[in-house]
């Protein structure tokens, strides 16, 4: 027997929201993260843009979290680092150092 009354069911597509580590959000940065981007993405417009709007970013290492800060003022992250270099060994285009 089929009920009449229920609704179509409407399927969206899942939406994720990254976690935050909130002590490291809040507090002075340790090391000076490289921002993971897509082909032909700025970033440093990236960092601009998350800076202004308080949006989250992603490292090359995993880490999550709000920009805010001057970067230069810390050393680079060691797992960032070692990544970008790997990342170098494959992609004749990419310079020296990230910020480049």
């Amino acid at each position: 027997m089929r009920a009449t009354n229920m609704a179509p069911l409407t399927v969206l597509p899942a939406r994720t929201e990254p976690l935050l580590d909130q002590e490291l959000e809040t507090a002075e940065p340790i090391v000076a993260h490289i921002v993971k981007t897509e082909p032909g993405e700025s970033a440093a417009a990236k960092v601009m843009e998350a800076r202004i709007y308080g949006t989250p970013l992603e490292a090359l290492c995993g880490h999550v979290w709000v920009p805010s800060r001057d970067p230069k003022q810390v050393p680079m992250c060691q797992k960032c680092k070692d990544i970008y270099d790997t990342y170098r060994a494959f992609n004749d285009g990419l310079n020296e150092a990230p910020n480049e």
